[in-house]
């Protein structure tokens, strides 16, 4: 099962949009973990020491292809703005803001 996820990091509320090829519900993606630890490390210790990460699987299918797939990420990614550094993690494609 194929799958486009959604990875929100409580309490900063930032987000990051995956693609699975597999369906693993253990799989959490590969945000930049460095630009991650920066918004946590503003956080007071106690609630760096307690935080919670939520995946919602957004949109999955048995038999699309690895290029629909990746296709069906970057309508995500754009949808929710996860490329925004305000809103998300993900840095690709480039985040253009709307004049």
């Amino acid at each position: 099962m194929k799958q486009i996820y959604k990875i929100t990091y409580h309490p900063v509320n930032k987000i990051y949009i995956g693609k699975d090829s597999v369906g693993s519900y253990k799989y959490f993606g590969t945000p930049n973990m460095e630009i991650v630890n920066l918004d946590f490390e503003k956080l007071p210790d106690h609630i760096r020491k307690n935080y919670t990460i939520q995946k919602e699987i957004l949109w999955e299918s048995e038999n699309c292809s690895e290029s629909d797939l990746s296709l069906k990420e970057v309508e995500f990614i754009r949808q929710y703005q996860s490329n925004n550094p305000s809103i998300g993690y993900n840095r690709w494609p480039k985040f253009t803001p709307k004049a």
